[in-house]
């Protein structure tokens, strides 16, 4: 079986709508494909009913959260699998989420345009389709002429952390929302938690602490993962008794890695499904 835990369409931040990334899914040869779009499930019924024949759709989405490490506010991501969409709890501090990251995206726009960047609101939400995040007024700059690539639009110079356009995140903390995940019947995995390239990362004090409270899995095999990163993660993973994954991330063809970049054992997926209590894969 060939299983990808990881991805990302329009309902979020991705290019490929979601019946097109479950068809670009099936054509790659996967057995198995998780939806999880951040903060999100609203591209799970449309990538259902589009579903090619075998192919297996695993419900989910990427939590945005933080850790607190001394004085650091370090931002983190959690992928949560099977958890039941409707339970209220969850599906509140998800909503508020959202409505939060259009708010941070509205305003960065209006400190650009401020300073005389060409940058529109109504051209935004155009890029977005679905939920409008940071990548999106990124890709907006990119167009605009401001910067050449969207990670020249994620540095200090404009809207990255301690830059002049960045907003920060409202969120919940990681404890919260490992908790929400549990209530919900579903299951939690660390995304990328070594990925050094992408910035501040954590020690395997909060990765053990995480663990004790209710985290599942590890997200080991990952792009933004070197051969150490991946060591030590798996070294730490069987330590903890946690099982592993692995994920392509993907967007579509804003980020290079395709659809099975990086996969998911059939045993790691096996226990992430018994695990499960709020929801269940949905087969074509």
């Amino acid at each position: 079986m060939t299983i990808d835990l990881h991805t990302h369409s329009t309902a979020s931040d991705g290019l490929d709508a979601p019946q097109e990334l479950v068809r670009r899914a099936g054509t790659a040869g996967l057995a198995v494909v998780a939806l999880t779009d951040h903060d999100t499930t609203a591209g799970i019924d449309a990538a259902a009913a589009a579903l090619p024949r075998g192919l297996v759709l695993v419900p989910g989405a990427e939590i945005s959260c933080y850790v607190q490490v001394d004085e650091r506010r370090i931002a983190l991501h959690v992928l949560a699998y099977l958890f039941d969409p409707a339970e209220p709890t969850f599906a509140a501090e998800r909503a508020e989420v959202r409505r939060h990251r259009v708010t941070r995206a509205r305003r960065m726009v209006e400190l650009l345009h401020a300073d005389g960047h060409p940058v529109r609101w109504e051209r935004v939400s155009e890029l977005a389709g679905g939920t409008v995040g940071r990548p999106h007024v990124a890709a907006a700059m990119v167009e605009a002429g401001l910067v050449p690539s969207v990670d020249a639009a994620f540095s200090r110079s404009w809207i990255g952390p301690g830059g002049p356009y960045h907003v920060g995140k409202q969120q919940p903390d990681v404890w919260r929302t490992l908790e929400l995940i549990r209530a919900a019947g579903g299951v939690s995995v660390f995304a990328h938690p070594y990925a050094s390239r992408r910035g501040v990362t954590v020690g395997p004090e909060v990765i053990e602490r995480m663990a004790a409270v209710g985290l599942g899995g590890l997200e080991v095999d990952h792009p933004d993962h070197d051969d150490d990163e991946r060591h030590r993660l798996r070294a730490l993973a069987a330590d903890l008794d946690l099982f592993t994954t692995g994920s392509s991330d993907y967007h579509g063809a804003s980020k290079p890695q395709g659809l099975g970049a990086e996969t998911t054992s059939r045993a790691a997926y096996e226990r992430l499904v018994t695990t499960a209590t709020g929801a269940t894969p949905i087969t074509g």
